[in-house]
């Protein structure tokens, strides 16, 4: 047996959740959106599974010049644009396109270029906040901005204007076309294209299938709307959570569980112990019923998760053993149930995984990966 989690990462499910996308949004160009690490999924090895993508996206300009590095040569968009000067000539070297949320960072790019020009070194898109709060110009700065950047002449090519939905994944939210009409307006009356779907708002809005649509969650089988499921829209899950039963317990009636004793057996009880805790990035408070799988069959998590450790009530999977599959999330159970009984969203469970957590990539053209065998131990039990 080797303890411990791995992360299954199917590429033939991003691919097709993809194809979901583009169906949803024919006629918008695609940033697939990469950034953390891909969502946890693993950067290098699903910006490579997504070649139908027009494009890549990021949010920080240290997670791209290693794509380059490993062939990808597609646009990539560095969605918070360069943060210094270092930065700024990282991304014109790697030809990443920028964003440009603020005055402070057409100014780095203009004294910049004043040093070094260089016709059509720059490619910056210019967000503009349309109701998110959050980066980007107002609307009544916009004008000004694209005045200035144009003044840099050739060095500098504007891609478009972008802004970001704050409340898309509610259908019925009356924000969502709010902004779009918003960015739509600036949009057209300067001549630029438009991105501003992001997954909800490709799957929800029509008004969000603009010019380039940046799909992040729905990429990696996680719904993004608050009335659906990812079964509900088509999308595939991609990454499956898994580890193995390291020791059943058969404990006695009023026997306690985990620290601080939170979880007493009702009854003598068959209680599994599965390698995983939160120094692998599962949640460590997720409360007792949170469910897993245990050889395909759910099975409620009882007590307080430990570093490496979570223990199980088996008495619904009687004849499980020590080596047994365990699924955390994933392949049969949705990561946003996970997330509903965890109180948090199925986005930070997927960003959460520590690095201890290995990643097998299955079905990715010129790799031949086999998922961790596990066979079954019947005496072995740990402790800590």
């Amino acid at each position: 047996m080797k303890p411990g989690p791995w992360a299954r990462i199917d590429l033939d499910a991003l691919r097709a959740n993809l194809a979901i996308c583009r169906r949803a949004a024919p006629t918008s160009r695609i940033w697939a959106v990469i950034k953390a690490n891909a969502y946890g999924h693993d950067l290098s090895a699903c910006a490579a599974a997504l070649a139908d993508a027009d494009g890549l996206a990021v949010a920080r300009v240290q997670e791209a010049p290693g794509l380059r590095g490993i062939g990808i040569d597609r646009p990539i968009l560095v969605l918070e644009g360069a943060m210094d000067d270092a930065e700024l000539s990282i991304a014109i070297a790697t030809r990443l396109e920028l964003v440009v949320h603020a005055a402070w960072q057409a100014e780095l790019i203009q004294a910049h270029l004043d040093r070094n020009p260089q016709p059509g070194s720059v490619r910056v898109w210019i967000k503009v906040d349309t109701g998110m709060g959050r980066l980007g110009l107002l609307p009544a700065q916009v004008e000004a901005m694209l005045g200035r950047l144009r003044r840099l002449g050739s060095a500098l090519e504007l891609a478009g204007l972008m802004t970001h939905l704050a409340n898309a994944d509610d259908p019925l939210h009356p924000m969502t076309a709010q902004q779009c009409e918003q960015a739509r307006a600036l949009a057209d009356r300067f001549g630029l294209p438009l991105s501003v779907g992001n997954s909800a708002g490709i799957l929800a809005h029509p008004a969000a299938r603009t010019d380039w649509a940046r799909p992040g969650i729905m990429l990696y089988g996680g719904s993004p709307l608050l009335d659906q499921t990812a079964a509900d829209l088509g999308l595939k899950p991609v990454m499956t959570l898994a580890s193995q039963l390291i020791a059943v317990r058969e404990l006695p009636r009023g026997a306690t569980v985990g620290y601080g004793s939170t979880y007493r057996c009702p009854e003598a009880m068959p209680v599994g112990v599965v390698a995983i805790g939160y120094g692998d990035g599962y949640p460590r408070h997720a409360p007792t019923g949170t469910p897993v799988l245990v050889r395909g069959q759910r099975a409620p998590l009882i007590g307080r998760v430990s570093m490496d450790m979570i223990s199980v009530d088996l008495r619904a999977v009687p004849e499980a053993v020590a080596g047994d599959p365990v699924t955390l999330w994933g392949q049969g159970l949705p990561v946003e149930e996970v997330a509903a009984h965890v109180g948090t969203i199925n986005y930070e469970l997927l960003c959460r995984l520590s690095p201890r957590v290995r990643h097998v990539h299955v079905h990715q053209p010129g790799i031949v990966a086999q998922e961790p065998t596990h066979p079954a131990m019947h005496t072995h039990e740990a402790g800590a």
